[in-house]
């Protein structure tokens, strides 16, 4: 197993990120080999339990109500309408569901009770059990565990400083803390962020000495590319050409040995050629399904031809940590709190934000 490092820095990063393809290619299959199996990958489903209406202001979101972006809002799925959509991802290879819901954070109710029923239900299927919610308590995080949640998904998007050029309703400190917080009990963090919003490659280091300088480092860290959707105020900006990609996934194998690395949005747009050397560079987990919440994906038959042309098999549930425990309703030792966090609302305004939303800067 490779040392892992939480002290990278920033030129440290750069400077790997931009080495010549062939030596970084070369040094992050190595590390890969090294800490994992390379014919291995895992395949998730990702489910939009709860879509659209979200008040944030994401720049790169198409469920902000703010913006016109065509997206039907629905009402929080109910438990057998997500059991029934978590079986068939396992029956179609898939060891682990991801449900998001667009929630800026978690309010303690009836809904959230629902969302921990579904947990229980999918934990019992024998497949790995991920939540994106929000922002979350402490106390909420304890009772996603209770209930036998195995990640949860809480992305820095970009670096510190650029985040503040893509939202301004939330500030970077409550994605660390809600990590923090997470990690008060035994589910894993799985955290990244998007590449193609317009950022610098010193915002896309910045992002990874952020996720390096956790400890324990994130389990999973998502890299995405933007889909830009129109009527969000990154619409214009252009696709993430395949070489930025696995820059980006070699880089982060490297800086992250032991983390699995999500091969995740803007799969679309990619090659069969594209994502094998994004495997080769140390991706081992995609998202299989016709969309990853609002925006298209690759179909799982595709996907599946493309495992076995490459000689690569679907990973098991619960490879890497073992199985949670489910504790149902009845028992849990921890209840509702009915908490009101005052979680960062930011004053900064941001001009493209605004205008995608109608208002005038």
């Amino acid at each position: 197993m490779s040392t892992i490092r939480h002290d990278w820095t920033k030129e440290e990063i750069i400077a790997v990120y931009n080495k010549p393809m062939m030596d970084l290619l070369f040094e992050a299959a190595s590390v890969h080999r090294k800490n994992h199996d390379p014919n291995v990958v895992q395949v998730s489903t990702l489910l939009s339990i709860k879509t659209g209406g979200c008040p944030e202001d994401c720049g790169y979101c198409p469920q902000a109500a703010r913006y016109h972006t065509g997206v039907e809002g629905n009402d929080l799925m109910t438990v057998q309408q997500v059991k029934a959509q978590a079986l068939r991802a396992k029956s179609s290879g898939s060891s682990r569901v991801c449900m998001g819901a667009a929630w800026r954070n978690v309010k303690d109710g009836p809904e959230f009770d629902q969302v921990l029923e579904m947990v229980r239900t999918i934990n019992k299927l024998d497949m790995e059990v991920c939540c994106t919610l929000g922002m979350i308590t402490e106390n909420q995080a304890h009772r996603l565990a209770e209930a036998g949640l195995y990640a949860y998904n809480h992305n820095l998007d970009t670096s510190e400083e650029y985040y503040k050029e893509v939202i301004s309703t939330r500030g970077y400190e409550d994605r660390l803390q809600t990590i923090e917080n997470v990690r008060k009990t035994n589910v894993t963090v799985c955290s990244g962020g998007i590449i193609g919003m317009g950022e610098s490659v010193e915002d896309r280091a910045g992002m990874l000495v952020a996720l390096a300088s956790l400890s324990p480092q994130p389990e999973s860290v998502p890299i995405n590319a933007l889909v830009a959707v129109e009527g969000t105020p990154l619409e214009e900006e252009k696709p993430v050409e395949i070489w930025e990609m696995i820059r980006m996934v070699a880089t982060t194998r490297i800086v992250m040995p032991n983390t699995q690395v999500r091969l995740s949005a803007g799969r679309t747009n990619m090659s069969r050629e594209g994502q094998a050397m994004c495997f080769f560079a140390g991706a081992n987990s995609i998202f299989a399904g016709d969309k990853l919440l609002t925006t298209p994906n690759p179909d799982v038959n595709e996907d599946m031809k493309m495992f076995e042309m490459l000689g690569l098999n679907p990973q098991k549930p619960f490879t890497k940590v073992s199985q949670p425990k489910t504790v149902e309703a009845a028992d849990s030792q921890y209840q509702a709190l009915g908490e009101k966090p005052k979680w960062t609302r930011p004053s900064h305004k941001i001009e493209r934000n605004l205008e995608a939303s109608g208002k005038k800067a």
